[in-house]
């Protein structure tokens, strides 16, 4: 199992947006969705999860309102073995969406462009016959947290087992950005790849919840693990399994036993543990467990 699962949070657009990508990205699917349903905080017909998957990579999504808007803090690098594929990929990605950067020639690659799609995800299109088919999640360290994407990948190898940095290229001098920033760099948690970057340019955004990481624990103990963790030396707790780490990036760790009563077919189970969850930070599993069973 992915053990780290990009999150995005749509208000009434997931289905229609997993649906979009599955049809975008030639190595693409939607495996399952399923709906809040009567008695549910948000309109019953919407999605309360939605997995599907680009290039190998599985993605979480639900709708859960307007509080949250995705923007590019964290965005998404899909590499192509063909520029043609590219090309028709980036085609349906940017017409009713926002280009950041043309899609054109740089010197990191031949052909490579970044753009917003219709429902505001952000996509870096980059042809690299090395890399391989791949979609990889990118972090942009902006405003307070421009120069801290060195410590964020020091962080985050140092919690997440099968972990390392691949690839490290700080800004020289006069090259765009302050000396020693991170122009680009990739890394590995779990086995998957990372990459991220920073940015002392005047940007209107910074993390939130819009995007988070939702992290696949086993037992109590893991949970407890990653929260303490994360929320160490200024990160923040929230609700329901989410929380920010110090730099701002949510992650939701959550337990296999909560995934698995909420999902469960007992609905009257699911919807005990679902209320349980609601009311805390952190996931106590016994708890929960207590409030399923009734």
């Amino acid at each position: 199992m992915q053990k780290i699962t990009p999150f995005l949070w749509f208000d009434g657009k997931a289905e229609e947006a997993a649906n979009f990508y599955a049809s975008t990205f030639r190595n693409a699917k939607v495996h399952t969705i399923t709906y809040w349903g009567e008695g549910a905080p948000f309109p019953k017909d919407q999605v309360k999860q939605c997995i599907f998957e680009i290039n190998g990579l599985q993605f979480y999504s639900f709708d859960a309102g307007p509080h949250f808007k995705i923007n590019p803090a964290i965005s998404f690098f899909v590499y192509f073995n063909t520029k043609e594929e590219l090309e028709t990929t980036w085609a349906k990605l940017s017409a009713r969406g926002k280009v950041l950067m043309p899609l054109n020639k740089y010197p990191w690659s031949e052909s490579y462009g970044w753009c917003a799609d219709e429902y505001g995800i952000n996509w870096q299109l980059m042809l690299d016959t090395n890399q391989g088919s791949s979609t990889v999640p990118s972090l942009l360290f902006t405003q307070h947290n421009s120069g801290k994407a060195a410590q964020a990948i020091e962080l985050y190898t140092s919690l997440f087992k099968n972990s390392g940095i691949k690839s490290m290229w700080p800004y020289l001098k006069d090259e765009g950005d302050v000396e020693g920033y991170i122009k680009h760099a990739q890394f590995t948690l779990e086995g998957q790849l990372f990459a991220c970057m920073d940015s002392s340019a005047k940007h209107d955004f910074v993390f939130n919840e819009a995007i988070s990481f939702f992290v696949h624990c086993n037992d109590q103990e893991e949970v407890d693990y990653f929260w303490n963790n994360l929320t160490a030396n200024g990160g923040q707790e929230s609700q329901c399994s989410w929380l920010k780490d110090r730099f701002g990036v949510s992650w939701q760790i959550v337990p296999k036993v909560l995934a698995d009563l909420i999902s469960s077919k007992d609905k009257a189970k699911a919807g005990r543990a679902m209320q349980a969850m609601m009311k805390m930070k952190k996931i106590i599993v016994a708890d929960i467990e207590k409030a399923a069973n009734g």
